[in-house]
């Protein structure tokens, strides 16, 4: 995955307390520009960071993932370390290895 930092992680980290939330909310809360909020969330829901939800299948609400949550809790190893590496890791730790 390719994530853009540190905008993604914002997006992540704004959803981190379990709550579906939109672009526009996020991007009040991060501070950043709404259309550019607007790209990101269907980058992070490819990834399986995010997640599309409820209650309108078109709501623009989103939630994050067991996944985004590991990858926001292990933002320092993707700043670090070699993008493909990241991927392996963030699955090893979702399988509990």
């Amino acid at each position: 995955m390719k994530l853009a930092v540190p905008t993604d992680f914002e997006i992540l980290d704004a959803l981190s307390d379990g709550k579906r939330n939109n672009a526009v909310n996020i991007s009040h809360i991060i501070d950043k520009n709404r259309a550019y909020i607007n790209t990101r969330l269907p980058v992070l829901a490819d990834y399986s960071l995010v997640e599309r939800v409820g209650p309108a299948p078109n709501s623009g609400l989103y939630a994050i993932t067991e996944k985004g949550q590991v990858v926001l809790e292990h933002r320092s190893v993707y700043e670090d370390g070699d993008v493909d590496d990241f991927d392996q890791f963030v699955d090893d730790e979702l399988n509990g290895e």
